[in-house]
């Protein structure tokens, strides 16, 4: 959801951002989250749509259920086994599916060349934590055991998410290696949410930031752990930069916005990723805030931190380092 602040603090942010954001608040005015789940659903999604862009040319999409999970499947025409991206959508995991990010992974599909799928996965507060795990796991499971059947290498499986869907990406990755599965060939983690913590510096600095502020967060949070301090705040699948050993997580390419709550969220999760040895790409957005690869066709700035995005993901999939 999104709005701008009162006093407007964000005067560095790109003028083409500044613009999509105040289409969105007038869609989602500050206090929407207040509204019926129904009520903010069908808003968001509409807002998304009205917003879409039209597929590239030459790429194959359909619906498909992977072990019980419905996503969509995007691949480009006529391609040989393709690596495979799980996507987890941003929402706060209370919003969001096929409908609010179906162009950015077609885009991101056509980029790349990886063949993407969009997990339409079960939401808060109806399904909290561990259930959007659950469901991350059951997709691995079938492009582990099926993608061979539907042109995806089973052995190169990258996750991939914005927002809450960082954090599916990075819960993924630490079940794998709990359930002693194969890992990941790497992570692209979008202006994830990675902490509970929401007394960093950038939470406030940025407590009434355009698209995304401390107290939609806070809601978000807590339709997804429960109420704060419950026991699902202190997981560390659930809250990844809580976790004491990160070594065995794969390369991961992190990018977060100067403008943005969740902005030292992926700053400190890079710094346990470097610390741990992980190969890891941390690239700061100082002109734009949270949501941003939404607004790629009304920035500038955003549509090269976009390229940025599907570089890494190429990157990651071919088995390089990701780039900065």
């Amino acid at each position: 959801m999104g709005h701008a602040g009162v006093d407007d603090p964000h005067a560095s942010l790109d003028q083409g951002m500044r613009h999509f954001y105040k289409k969105l608040s007038e869609a989602t005015p500050a206090g929407a989250e207040a509204w019926p789940l129904d009520q903010q659903r069908a808003a968001w999604n509409a807002l998304c749509q009205s917003f879409q862009a039209p597929h590239p040319p030459g790429l194959v999409v359909s619906d498909i259920i992977c072990n019980g999970v419905p996503c969509r499947f995007y691949r480009r025409e006529g391609s040989a086994v393709s690596p495979a991206v799980i996507y987890g959508h941003g929402g706060g995991w209370v919003l969001g599916g096929p409908a609010t990010h179906d162009d950015m992974c077609a885009e991101l599909c056509a980029e790349t060349g990886a063949a993407v799928l969009l997990m339409d996965y079960r939401l808060a507060p109806e399904h909290p934590f561990p259930a959007q795990l659950e469901d991350s796991l059951k997709v691995w499971r079938w492009v582990r055991e099926q993608g061979l059947h539907h042109g995806l290498d089973a052995e190169n499986i990258i996750a991939a998410g914005d927002s809450a869907g960082g954090q599916m990406s990075v819960t993924l990755a630490m079940a794998l290696q709990e359930l002693g599965l194969p890992q990941l060939q790497g992570l692209v983690l979008i202006y994830p949410v990675l902490g509970a913590n929401m007394n960093t510096p950038s939470y406030l600095r940025n407590a009434h930031a355009p698209c995304l502020t401390r107290d939609e967060m806070r809601f978000y949070l807590e339709s997804f752990l429960g109420p704060e301090g419950a026991p699902s705040w202190h997981d560390a699948k659930a809250a990844p930069n809580l976790a004491p050993d990160v070594s065995y997580l794969p390369p991961s390419y992190i990018t977060v916005a100067a403008h943005d709550p969740l902005r030292d969220d992926g700053v400190i999760f890079a710094d346990k990723l470097k610390q741990a040895g992980v190969p890891v790409a941390l690239r700061e957005e100082p002109l734009l805030a949270h949501s941003y690869m939404r607004a790629r066709h009304h920035s500038a700035v955003a549509m090269e931190g976009f390229k940025a995005i599907a570089r890494a993901l190429k990157a990651l999939a071919d088995g390089r380092a990701p780039p900065e």
